[in-house]
């Protein structure tokens, strides 16, 4: 399993915008993309970050999603967002929620 996280620095007051964006156009998109898995967003208290985590059954299905549709989803957000956002990528080794074959040491 592989994951992409971006950490976003947010707008003020936008709180309620960008999660009703990433409900009703973000999850639509990546839920056609292939090998997509999950989505977790989460939002600071103070409202002005946020990290999407996005869980990928394999590396290349999330480098597809990357350059085919996440230029598309990060204009989708760019109204609430002060930069553009940072992305990692991670093998995932542990999950309590998805069953997960562990990878040969490197």
């Amino acid at each position: 399993m592989f994951s992409r996280i971006l950490t976003m620095s947010l707008k003020p007051n936008c709180v309620a915008e960008i999660t009703k964006a990433v409900e009703e156009r973000v999850l639509p998109l990546l839920r056609k993309q292939e090998g997509f898995k999950d989505e977790m967003f989460f939002v600071s208290p103070d409202g002005l970050e946020a990290i999407s985590v996005s869980l990928w059954d394999r590396k290349d299905n999330a480098e597809g999603y990357s350059s085919a549709t996440y230029p598309q989803v990060l204009q989708l957000l760019t109204d609430y967002l002060v930069k553009s956002p940072l992305v990692k990528t991670y093998n995932v080794t542990n999950s309590t929620s998805h069953k997960i074959t562990p990878a040969v040491a490197v």
